[in-house]
């Protein structure tokens, strides 16, 4: 099951605090929109979110089948393209796979990393119901 997770945010511009089990992260805008760059972005938060995703997925899949998949780097970047009321969200992912592993073993880790669960969540209509709780 995955964890609550509760997000604070007091009158320090623009601060947030994300608490997850036992975890804490300090999540901010940079100076130039006047945060004071202290953590991540949001935005930089989701691609992590799918980036490590897809890096723990192919681990998983590089382990069971016992290959020898040494280290996994991605680079995310997105591109949110406005076209008046509507937008569109161009998520480019680069994935460097170090170790010997022939190009069929590569070809099927990246085939995997397609399967992780949060670009499924992503890449499916997402509704978002948001309420005011006492």
């Amino acid at each position: 099951m995955t964890p609550a997770v509760i997000v604070k945010i007091g009158r320090d511009k623009y601060q947030t605090e994300v608490l997850i089990d036992k975890h804490q992260i300090i999540v901010d805008e940079p100076e130039d929109i006047g945060g004071h760059d202290l953590g991540p972005t949001p935005m930089s938060l989701l691609l992590s979110s799918l980036g490590t995703c897809k890096a723990i997925t192919m681990r998983m899949y590089a382990d069971q089948k016992n290959w020898a998949l040494e280290k996994i780097e991605i680079n995310l970047d997105i591109d949110i393209v406005k076209n008046g009321i509507e937008q569109l969200t161009h998520i480019t992912i680069g994935v460097k796979l170090f170790g010997e592993l022939d190009d069929l073993q590569r070809e099927r880790i990246l085939k995997v990393a397609e399967k992780c669960p949060v670009q499924k969540i992503l890449s499916n209509p997402i509704y978002i119901k948001t309420h005011i709780v006492q």
